[in-house]
Order: C-alpha cells, then structure tokens, then sequence
C-alpha cells in the first residue's frame, strides 16, 4: 500500500506545481480562448491544464517504476510502455486542439490510435466473466471491441467535461472506489499483473486530479481541456478493461454470486453519469440531423444550470450519483446479503433526486415568499458581478468548456 501512496502522492504534487506553471505562461502569453457561445464562463480562461496533469502521469509512471511492487509491470510486459504513448499521442493531439481547435476526425483519428496500441500491447478484453463461465471472443472481434469501448469512454468523460471541477471531482470519486475494490481483489484472488495495473492507473489518476482540482474549482483559473479530459478518460477505460476483459472467472469467489459481475458492473456504474450524457448528446444530434460530434448546449450539467442550480450545486449532483452508485457496488461485493447495499442504493438515489428537483435557489425564494426566511437584495453590483453578469438569457456562472471531438 506504501507504493501507491508514493505513487499518488507524486502525481499530486507534480501536477500542482505543473498546473501552477502552466496558469502562469498562459496569463503570460495570453493563450486563453475567447468565450463561445455554448460557454457559461464569461471570461476567457486558460484551458491548458491538461499539459500539467499529463506531466503528472509521467512523474507517477516513472516513481512507480522504481518501487518493488510494480517493477514487473515495466520488465516482464509492453503494457506500461504501451500505455505511456498512448497518453503521449493523447496528449500531443490534445494540446494542438486546445491551441488550434481541430477537426474532430483528426481527434478521432488519434484515439482510435492510441486504443489501438493498448489493445495491441495485450491490455485488451479477452474474455468476459459471467457466473462461473467466461465468454471468449476472437482475437480480432477482442481487439474491435476494446479499441471501440476505450474511444467511447474517452468521448463520454470528454463530453461531460463542462463545469468547474466536475471531471476532476467524478474521476476522484470513481477511480477511489475502483481502486477500493481492486485492492479487496487482490486481497480475494492474489496477485495478478492486470488487477496491479489497474490499481496502480486508478492511483495515478486520484493523483493527477487531486493535484489539479484546486486550479479547476469554482470559479476556475484554468480548464483541463482536450487534453487532460480525453486523457482521464483514457487512464479510466485502461485501468476497467485491465480488469474487466482479464480476470478469470475461476478466481472470483462463487459464493458472493454478484462477485463475478462486478468487473462488468461496476466500471459502468463509475461511468454512468458521463456515458449517460454522451448517449444521450449522440441520439439528441442525429435525431436533429446534425453529427453526433457537433457541440451545443444540452448537456446535463446545462440542464441543471437552466433548472436553476449554480454550479456548485450541478457538480455536488454528479458528485453524489457517482458516490452513490460506486458505494453500493463496493458493498454488494463485500457483504453476503444485499439488503444494506440495496438501503444506500435507494436513498442515495432519493437524496439525488430531492436535490435535483429542489434548486436551493427556488428553495430559498419560497421560504422568502413565505416569509420564513429574510429576503435578502443585492442593490449594488460588485466588480465580480460585472465580470460575471446574470443579466443574459443564459446562465453566467461557473466555467464550462464542453470536450466534445470536434
């Protein structure tokens, strides 16, 4: 366990001082874009921090090298190498579209590349395990449906990307329970170098956002971008598929029968929220004619913006839902019954659902109207409601910067 805190804490530190650096030769050199018309942000803020965070990943990767526990993984496998310029080509194409904008085929074009080369390496789906069977697919269709799987998450984590904090935040939240629960793996099964690499990608990816968050939350100095977006992204569908298409079945504990799906459901519960929003943006364009990567603002986190939640409270949303959903999985996989399991599940979802549907903002109007509460006036506009007014038809608060491949 010491390894990992090293691991994390190197790529906190790194990212932070890394995000500090790169803040300053932004304001410097003045590379923060002008707003768009989609963005709820209303001053132009720099959205480079995804260099940061990826120098963070190299920092971790190359800490983790010399620590005992993970030495194998460099040595006895291409993977780590293979996972290593994948996050570089992420990164490269990530930077020039942050600088330069491009076209979302030469986005795509590069991820389906850098997923290439990790299914290539051997960090692919090889086989699914269900119950006390695995389903094993061919080389080819494995090779397919990792490439497409890797490309989509990548896409999702990149679509929701679009208040301040809440990818950082999420991915904390999801990559610490996956992590829990590879950990709880290991301790099941022994040691196997697929689970290790996902512990240890889960570890650096818990680094990197924690290192940045501090510069991505409200109201943000600078955005993660393309680059530390798809990169997260990238680092999240590596670390579920080194788990997911690898574990055998025979080592899973068939006693807790909902141990065997575990690595098929809990990847998707830490990732619902992001792959709810990109199917959801996907069927919404094609169904208007238009192409599925063609950015507008209906996202979820917009939705919530317009219901009249501020930011703040649109990210806490996705930060429960995710919490909620990950802590149930983690307990049905530890516990013989599923009754308590099913209680957090159940209530989670009412919490989320009373705060969806109760802006604190409404809230606080009908206790006013009421007379419950005072109401408070704002006669005088201070100088940070002019740089963020709320006078337009749109909501101004927050910093938004939609990922989508453009």
């Amino acid at each position: 366990m010491f390894s990992y805190l090293v691991v994390v804490a190197v790529a906190a530190l790194v990212t932070a001082v890394a995000s500090y650096a790169v803040l300053r030769l932004s304001r410097r050199y003045r590379l923060a874009p002008e707003v768009r018309e989609r963005d709820v942000h209303s001053t132009p803020t720099p959205r480079l921090g995804g260099i940061a965070m990826f120098i963070g990943v190299l920092a971790a990767f190359a800490v983790a090298a010399t620590q005992r526990e993970f030495a194998e993984l460099y040595t006895e496998t291409p993977q780590m190498w293979a996972l290593v310029g994948a996050c570089a080509i992420i990164a490269a194409v990530g930077i020039l579209d942050d600088l330069l904008d491009l076209d979302w085929m030469i986005k795509l074009a590069a991820q389906l590349i850098a997923s290439g080369i990790l299914a290539w390496s051997g960090l692919q789906i090889v086989s699914l395990p269900v119950g006390e069977t695995q389903i094993i697919g061919s080389p080819a269709v494995n090779f397919v449906l990792t490439v497409f799987l890797m490309t989509l998450v990548m896409n999702a984590v990149n679509f929701v990307d679009g208040l301040d904090g809440l990818v950082a935040g999420v991915a904390i939240i999801a990559s610490l329970a996956f992590f829990v629960y590879t950990i709880m793996l290991q301790d099941q099964i022994g040691r196997f170098d697929s689970v290790t690499i996902a512990s240890l990608i889960a570890a650096v990816i818990v680094g990197i956002c924690v290192g940045f968050l501090p510069f991505n939350w409200y109201r943000a100095k600078m955005f993660m971008g393309d680059t530390g977006a798809l990169l997260v992204g990238l680092l999240m569908a590596t670390s579920t598929v080194s788990v997911t298409g690898q574990l055998p079945a025979s080592a899973l504990d068939q006693k807790l029968v909902i141990a065997s799906y575990i690595p098929i459901v809990l990847p998707i519960a830490v990732l619902a929220l992001p792959l709810a929003d990109f199917t959801l943006a996907v069927v919404r364009r094609m169904l208007a004619g238009k192409s599925p990567f063609e950015a507008d603002r209906m996202h979820l986190h917009h939705r919530l913006l317009d219901m009249g939640h501020s930011p703040l409270q649109a990210v806490s949303i996705f930060y429960l839902g995710t919490a909620v959903l990950s802590s149930a999985l983690l307990l049905a996989y530890t516990m013989q019954s599923l009754v308590l399991p099913c209680v957090v599940l159940v209530v989670g979802l009412l919490a989320c659902a009373v705060i969806l549907f109760f802006p604190a903002k409404r809230v606080r109007a009908a206790l006013a109207q009421r007379g419950l509460i005072p109401l408070t006036s704002r006669p005088h506009a201070s100088a940070a409601d002019a740089d963020h007014p709320q006078t337009t038809g749109r909501p101004q608060l927050g910093a938004v910067d939609e990922r989508t491949p453009e």
